[in-house]
């Protein structure tokens, strides 16, 4: 992104350090009071609301307006008056804060095919949601295309290892011609989402698209047509998926960035997290146990940070699920430290609560597994790794029926996740024992799609041809997966243990399929 500096008489604020210098001597101030700053100086004069301020400081969190009125109170303070006497910082009652005095903005450009400039230590990667383009026609229908808008930025903020800019910061822009790279200027942010709402007879159809800020590229697109109903619940649900496909988007991106700083050595807890998760999304033994050394690294260096925990628990108990796991006990306790640390320290982050869930599955703690899958959906309802570990969940404690419904929902929130023929595996088992042999095949099929033939995943298959009376198909299942390498426990070793009939089941299918095993 363009770097800025706000410069105001002998103080300098640099955007890309996120420091404040006077006479080039360095202020020390918290993160809040720079954000709740950099909140006002790039206003140039205009009224910033308390709604905003209190947003900029404390993303996603409730406190006190008093907070705020701390904060300023600092501000003024340690930048004293101007030569005239004046506060820098002006007061307008019952409304909000402005800058009282003239900025200068530096800007400075990236060199041209340069990667993207790195993001200031310790923040967040930020999204804004402009108001979708009312395509319907009907001017007095704007309200449907306002109410989408207003739902996605709701369901983006329930995630909170990224901010989303306010309503009333990303509204200013509706109806103006969309410059992605100069409106997140204006609006300081690394991501836009953009889009537009059509009616077409009985169908509403919603496109939308996901932008990195400073390359202007598009990093995601779709589109979703619902049948004409019911406003609200149509608002909620389209507002639910496309925060459910974004979220992972945005990680990804993120990963990618930190993964090409993975060399520095100034690396801080944050960005090593980051790199950490481009590896853990590579699916390999060598990139999960990679993953793991940067999470316990980031770890060390800031034990408050709750990702560095929740990614700790997520990986190991990944470690455990492929079967790359050296001593599994060791792994699913290390595991369960984390995630019950991540809980403590952010009691609203639906990763958390999603780190704990799986960790607690793979460890056969059930009914804690089920409690912190529901508090992940309670805090974020479109997250789909709370549905999908919901499902895991209910079908190793041995309720196939009821496991299907979620993991169905987490597939179509995350439709492209690399992992996904873990899920696939997870669904069509969960089919497959609820007496649904020819729609656990359809899905055994998708999970080959995604990855290269698996030993589980082609067994899966052969039991749904032998169900279906195809025993032709059934032994070519078990012929491709006895040439594969078999890893010493795989994901369904769990299933197989807490439901004895159900693997007696499936012996007597693969043994009916030809296998040796």
């Amino acid at each position: 992104m363009v770097a800025r500096r706000f410069v105001f008489g002998a103080f300098v604020y640099d955007v890309g350090r996120a420091a404040l210098t006077c006479e080039g001597a360095p202020l020390p101030l918290g993160h809040r009071g720079l954000a709740i700053l950099h909140a006002l100086l790039k206003e140039q004069g205009r009224i910033v609301t308390k709604a905003e301020l209190m947003d900029a400081a404390w993303p996603g969190v409730v406190v006190e307006e008093s907070n705020l009125s701390v904060q300023i109170a600092n501000l003024r303070k340690s930048l004293g008056s101007t030569k005239e006497g004046t506060d820098w910082i002006a007061t307008v009652p019952r409304v909000g804060y402005r800058f009282s005095q003239p900025v200068n903005v530096e800007e400075r450009g990236p060199a041209p095919d340069t990667a993207r400039e790195p993001r200031e230590a310790g923040r967040k990667p930020s999204i804004a949601v402009l108001p979708l383009s009312n395509q319907i026609g009907d001017p007095e229908q704007e309200y449907f295309a306002d109410g989408i808008s207003e739902n996605i930025i709701g369901a983006l903020s329930r995630f909170r290892w990224f901010s989303v800019v306010t309503r009333h910061s990303s509204f200013r822009f509706k109806g103006a011609a969309i410059d992605i790279k100069e409106i997140a200027q204006h609006l300081d942010v690394d991501y836009l989402l953009t889009g537009s709402v059509r009616k077409s007879g009985s169908q509403i159809r919603v496109s939308a698209q996901l932008s990195d800020a400073q390359t202007g590229h598009q990093l995601w697109a779709n589109r979703y047509d619902v049948e004409l109903g019911d406003v609200f619940s149509i608002q909620d649900r389209i507002a639910e998926q496309v925060a459910g496909a974004i979220e992972p988007e945005l990680l990804k991106s993120e990963s990618v960035i930190a993964a090409r700083r993975r060399h520095a050595n100034d690396a801080d807890s944050t960005d090593l997290v980051y790199q950490g998760t481009w590896y853990f999304h590579k699916i390999t033994r060598a990139a999960h146990l990679r993953a793991r050394e940067l999470f316990r690294k980031a770890r060390e260096i800031d034990h408050d940070l709750p990702e560095a925990s929740l990614w700790l628990a997520r990986v190991n108990a990944g470690l455990v699920a492929y079967g790359w796991s050296d001593d599994p006990a060791r792994d699913l306790a290390e595991a369960l430290d984390a995630a019950l640390s991540a809980v403590q320290l952010d009691e609203k982050n639906p990763y958390a609560y999603y780190g704990l869930a799986i960790a607690s599955t793979y460890a056969g703690l059930f009914d804690q597994a089920v409690r912190s899958a529901e508090m992940a959906l309670e805090l974020s309802p479109s997250f789909a790794l709370g549905y999908l570990v919901l499902g895991l969940t209910r079908l190793c404690s041995g309720t196939a029926s009821e496991a299907i419904e979620p993991l169905e929902r987490g597939l179509q929130l995350n439709p492209y996740d690399p992992q996904n023929f873990v899920w696939l595996n997870t669904l069509a088992l969960a089919q497959l024992f609820a007496d649904k042999a020819d729609t656990a095949r359809e899905t055994a099929l998708r999970s080959l799609k995604i990855r290269p033939p698996m030993p589980s995943t082609l067994e899966i298959l052969a039991c749904c041809y032998v169900q279906l009376g195809n025993l032709s198909a059934a032994r070519e299942c078990v012929t491709q997966s006895e040439r594969l390498e078999r890893p010493a426990h795989d994901i369904f070793d769990l299933l197989r243990r807490q439901n004895p009939r159900w693997a007696n089941d499936l012996r007597e299918l693969l043994a009916r399929a030809g296998s040796k095993a």
